[in-house]
């Protein structure tokens, strides 16, 4: 089996028990007389153990292989189920958490850096794509299982069966995505970017320590925007802006299906036209569509909005990771694998406090706050692009 489909496999997989502790925690916390609020605990431990794998991965993959490392990031993650569907106290399941998140961080980057070095736009969108196929999924897996009755342990355990068979799969595939890398310059060029021109262009430029720090910052806004628009789409659709409950769980349940299709279709656009062009255009939709949500008016105009920030969202991780090498002038495979296991690292971390940064604001005041938040933020993503591509420009013509 070919490494992009691999890839897809595992980031689908990954993404079934990803994506299901909301629909569970109920359930859990009630299992171990648990307050809500717990999970706020459970969490930390498991973003503080991913952000730890993320960014450790770099130096890993200089002595282990893609596929060792995806093939023991799985078997991590069905462990860590077999855990948690057991565990006999809160304790013993936020040890679970732990092995999960280190199980998917060093997984999660290890593909995107995977992907920085031998794919093309249109592969990593459709990686990341299958993400969004996962997470569409497990849901609606989890659901039938409670439906019949069947305690949340079942699902745990049923998610850990389909892992632990998957983790088999990557074993017997391990070889089949090529060695470790060492030094060798293969990261593949954007089409529409201009070609080499004699050996001055093969000496790879000092990376700025700006231009790095502001992909990393770029990194954390933009999955904080991505997650907190998912997290409390639902709250501000309601309570914010007067959308029947159904009208609002549909809503919510589009955006995550506008991340799916924005990835899969303008993936190949940017095989056309080019990742930066799409990259820019990408990151002006999500301010575009945070300032159509802010705008007052019928439910339905916050809608499109959020549809619009769900599709102009899509590309953006997929695409920035691609350009690292270019962005950052690390020709070198390990350089460039190190700096995106660290933009992996910032996602995460800016994916878990940003959404809670915005839940405390809505706490403070109301749920409308949340459309402001979210232009604020992709105002200041765009600012940061806008620097980034300075310097990088800057930095080309001299």
């Amino acid at each position: 089996m070919r490494p992009f489909r691999l890839a897809c496999l595992a980031y689908l997989s990954v993404a079934l028990p990803g994506s299901t502790l909301g629909l569970l925690w109920p359930s859990m916390q009630l299992s171990f007389h648990e307050p809500v609020g717990a999970l706020g605990i459970f969490l930390a431990f498991g973003v503080a153990a991913s952000v730890i794998a993320s960014a450790a991965t770099g130096p890993i993959l200089s002595r282990m292989s893609v596929g060792s490392l995806t093939a023991l990031g799985i078997t991590l993650v069905a462990l860590a189920l077999t855990v948690e569907g057991a565990a006999p106290s809160f304790l013993v399941l936020i040890c679970g958490a732990v092995v999960f998140s280190l199980g998917f961080g060093a997984l999660d980057s290890a593909l995107n850096a995977h992907a920085a070095t031998h794919f093309g736009p249109r592969d990593i969108n459709w990686m990341h794509a299958s993400f969004g196929l996962g997470a569409t999924i497990g849901p609606l897996l989890v659901t039938a299982i409670l439906a019949d009755g069947l305690s949340w342990r079942w699902a745990e355990g049923a998610m850990a069966v389909v892992q632990g068979a998957l983790a088999c799969v990557f074993v017997l595939t391990r070889r089949n995505w090529g060695a470790p890398t060492a030094a060798a310059v293969t990261s593949r060029p954007d089409p529409k970017e201009e070609p080499p021109e004699g050996p001055a262009q093969l000496r790879p430029r000092k990376p700025s320590a700006l231009v790095v720090l502001g992909a990393l910052t770029f990194s954390a806004v933009e999955a904080g925007i991505e997650s907190g628009a998912g997290i409390w789409g639902y709250l501000f659709l309601t309570a914010g802006r007067g959308l029947p409950h159904t009208l609002a769980g549909v809503a919510v349940s589009a955006y995550w299906a506008m991340m799916f299709l924005g990835r899969a279709v303008l993936g190949p656009v940017a095989e056309h036209v080019g990742a930066a062009r799409v990259l820019a255009g990408a990151v002006a939709g999500v301010a575009l569509g945070a300032a159509i949500m802010t705008v007052p008016g019928p439910g339905v105009l916050a809608v499109i909005g959020m549809m619009t920030v769900g599709v102009a969202a899509a590309p953006i991780f997929p695409l920035l990771t691609l350009t690292t090498a270019q962005r950052s002038g690390a020709a070198n495979v390990m350089k460039t694998t190190r700096t995106v296991s660290f933009q992996v690292a910032a996602a995460t971390i800016g994916g878990a406090a940003l959404p809670a940064g915005m839940g405390l604001a809505i706490g403070a005041w109301n749920a409308k706050v949340l459309a402001p938040s979210l232009l604020v933020l992709g105002l200041a993503m765009c600012g940061v692009f806008w620097v980034m591509s300075s310097l990088v420009g800057r930095a080309s013509s001299t």
